[in-house]
Formats: structure tokens, sequence, C-alpha cells
């Protein structure tokens, strides 16, 4: 996106698994949104990052009025000033979809989630700039070279396409009227998330085979998932190891602490 386009709407999405998701578990929370990561819930830390994005122009956040009544107990009432509040629907991609219908003039539309609390500025605003003009729909990927030369001991899901692996960076752009396609397409395919080779199946017969043989680009993928869904998909290459690295389970919360740590040093 070039700088000479408008800023966009981002929407933070903090639906939740209830008491029994593991690192809400852990901390003793109610919501994963609020466990604090070195001091500070970890959807602050994202709204913060958020607002001090050039190029984000108004926030959105899908989270339920009881965890946005907490959650206003816990933040500066600046910080939460005009937040437009998105009731979450029954999945992520369910809820991007209420906002697209309940947000006036909700595009282009940055979407990313409540336990990204390594995100920052930079990460959101290389992210933004690098889309490129044609896509409908943008997707942060990060490479498992770079994951692992930064963090070698962080566990994460990868998508192998030729001889690299690529990890989600929980950062979606979409933009122009058939970015909404896409949103459909999603709801189809997020239930077979931690599971990849489901994905490619869903995709083909001939291009799982290609997937298994580690012969399917990065790019054959995303020009084959474009035709599926009848919009242009692309992909953001992203450069930094943390924008991969969400707070999913207790050790990424032990591995953010450890990395916001050497930040503040």
């Amino acid at each position: 996106m070039s700088a000479a386009e408008r800023r966009v709407t981002a929407l933070i999405l903090a639906g939740s698994r209830g008491p029994d998701d593991p690192v809400a578990r852990h901390a003793g929370q109610a919501h994963k949104a609020l466990v604090p990561v070195a001091g500070v819930p970890m959807l602050l830390r994202v709204i913060q990052t958020l607002r001090q994005a050039s190029c984000v122009g108004r926030l959105a956040l899908c989270i339920d009025r009881p965890t946005l009544a907490q959650l206003r107990d816990r933040a500066a009432s600046d910080l939460l000033a005009d937040i437009h509040v998105v009731e979450p629907a029954g999945s992520p991609s369910a809820s991007v979809r209420r906002a697209l219908e309940e947000l006036a003039d909700s595009l282009p539309l940055l979407v990313t989630t409540a336990d990204h609390a390594l995100l920052t500025p930079a990460m959101v605003e290389h992210f933004c700039a690098a889309v490129p003009a044609e896509a409908d729909v943008a997707v942060a990927l990060a490479t498992a070279t770079t994951i692992r030369h930064a963090y070698p001991d962080s566990i994460r899901t990868y998508y192998r396409f030729g001889r690299e692996g690529y990890s989600g960076c929980n950062l979606f752009l979409m933009r122009g009227s058939a970015a909404a396609k896409v949103a459909a397409f999603w709801s189809e395919m997020e239930r077979h998330r931690k599971r990849p080779w489901r994905l490619v199946a869903a995709i083909g017969p001939l291009t799982l085979l290609r997937f298994l043989l580690g012969a399917l680009s990065l790019e054959a993928a995303m020009r084959r998932l474009s035709r599926m869904v009848g919009a242009t998909v692309r992909v953001v290459e992203m450069p930094y190891a943390e924008a991969a690295i969400d707070v999913d389970k207790p050790a990424d919360l032990t591995l953010a602490e450890r990395i916001l740590a050497q930040r503040g040093a």
C-alpha cells in the first residue's frame, strides 16, 4: 500500500476459548486477552501498537462486553477512546465478516489478533507498505529460516512450499469488494488451520501431490487460491521473526516476556 492511500481500519480479534484456553488457565485468567505479558495485558499491548502505527486510522475491537468492561478497568480511558466494538461471532472468519458488514467504509481493513503481544508499529507499517497493488487480500508470513535463526527453540506451525517453510503472522489486509469472498473461503478452511495438508487438499489433489513432493511454490499456491476464491491473494514476507510469535501456549508467554525484557534492555 502506497503512502498516498488513506489509512486503514484495524480490527483486533479478541474472541475467547474461555478459561480452558491453555494460556488463560496457566495465568489464572478468564480470558486470554487479559493475560499480562511483562506486566501489561496482551490486548492492551496490541492496541498501543496500532495506535502508534502511522498507517492505521481507526480501531475496531471484536470482544465480548464483559471482557471489555474488565479491560476498561485496566486501561487509560484515552487508549480505548473511539474504538468501535464488534460482538464476536462463532469463529474468527465470521467475526471478520460481521465487522465488514457493521463498519461503515470498512475497507481497507487490517486484521490482527489480541495475542500478538510482540507486534510493533514497524511490523505493521512494513506490512501495509509492502502489500502489492493488485492484492484484494494480503497475508503476512515469515520464513522458517528467519524464525529459527532468531529463536531456534520456538515451536511454530510451518506450511512448506518448495524448499522453505512459512509461518503465519496474524496480519491480514483486506481491500476491494472481492475481499469478502476470501473471508467466506476462510470460514471453510479455518478448522484445518493446524493441519496444513488438509488446507492444501481442499485446493485439489494435484496441488496436494505437489505440496507433498515439495514441488509447490508459494507463488503457485497463491495463484491457485486466487482462482478458487475469485480474488487476488498475495503474500507479504516479513523480515521480523517476532511477527510470527503469538502467545498461543504457556511456552510462548515465557518467550514473549523474554523478548520484551531484551527490548527493554
